[in-house]
C-alpha cells in the first residue's frame, strides 16, 4: 500500500532527513518527494510505499504526529487512494 506522508514547519535545517529517518526506523520507503518553502514556512509532501511497514497504520499515524510534535512539525499521513478520491474533480 502506498500513502502520503504531509509535513508543515517553520523551515530550519534537518526536517527532510529527521522525518526520512523517523519513517526509514518503521521499514518505509520514500518513493518520491517534494518540498518547498514559502517565506519563512516549510511544506513537504512524501508518497511512500507502506509494504514493509513494521506497525499498523493506525499506530503510525499516531507515531508521526508524536515525532511532530517533539520538533514542532505537523506530520500527517493519508492513505493514497483516499488521498486519490479526495481530490478528483
Amino acid at each position: 500500500m502506498k500513502a502520503i506522508v504531509s509535513t508543515f514547519a517553520k523551515d530550519r535545517k534537518g526536517i527532510i532527513a529527521y522525518v526520512s529517518q523517523v519513517l526509514s526506523e518503521q521499514g518505509i520507503n520514500v518513493l518520491d518527494i517534494s518540498q518547498t518553502l514559502m517565506q519563512e514556512y516549510f511544506a513537504m509532501i512524501m508518497l511512500v510505499d507502506l509494504s514493509e511497514c513494521t506497525c499498523s497504520f493506525g499506530e503510525l499515524a499516531q507515531l508521526l504526529e508524536e515525532k511532530g510534535k517533539e520538533r514542532n512539525l505537523s506530520i500527517a499521513i493519508q492513505r493514497e487512494d483516499i488521498f486519490n478520491s479526495m481530490h478528483k474533480i
